[in-house]
């Protein structure tokens, strides 16, 4: 690979880096065509960007960005995938969901809304992260309930209410 080359690779991966809040790094290797094939499949449907970089590529483009990947450039060695996604727990997801039939992939690091997680250990943590979506729906959810049991009160009470109205009613003839 010639040096333009080099160099046009690191400013698409700076990029890539740059429009993405949730940045896994990834050991694949070992894995054959097939499950290969299986994983970036696994990875389309959740919408998860899967490529297979350089270390070096990859370290440069990490300095190339505003984000602090900290310790991430650290864990650099071997093979390594980048995982890419708007949604903070969808590439953990599809790695946890992959693996109840395969060693591998194996979690080498991730960068989650500027929070940094480094070792495979943390793989079930970024599982239970809650998307932007799904933080939004529990706070509708506990905002609708309160009025959902006021309205069911007054609906069941207000019978209550008037029939005893009528009754106090009746007994004043």
């Amino acid at each position: 690979m010639t040096r333009e080359e080099k160099s046009i690779v690191i400013k698409d991966l700076t990029t890539k880096l740059a429009d993405s809040s949730n940045v896994y790094l990834a050991d694949i290797s070992g894995l054959n065509a097939s499950l290969t094939s299986d994983l970036r499949r696994a990875c389309f449907k959740a919408d998860v960007k899967l490529m297979v970089v350089k270390n070096t590529l990859l370290a440069k483009a990490m300095e190339s960005t505003d984000k602090e990947f900290g310790e991430l450039t650290g864990i650099l060695k071997g093979s390594t995938s980048i995982m890419l996604s708007e949604t903070g727990n969808a590439p953990a997801k599809v790695i946890k969901n992959f693996r109840k039939k395969n060693e591998k992939p194996i979690l080498k690091g991730a960068y989650v809304a500027e929070s940094i997680y480094v070792g495979d250990e943390n793989l079930d943590a970024l599982v239970d992260i809650k998307s932007k979506e799904e933080v939004i729906g529990d706070i509708i959810g506990l905002l609708q309930s309160p009025a959902k049991n006021v309205v069911s009160a007054l609906k069941s009470g207000g019978g209550k209410l008037s029939g005893i109205l009528k009754t106090l009613s009746q007994r004043e003839e």
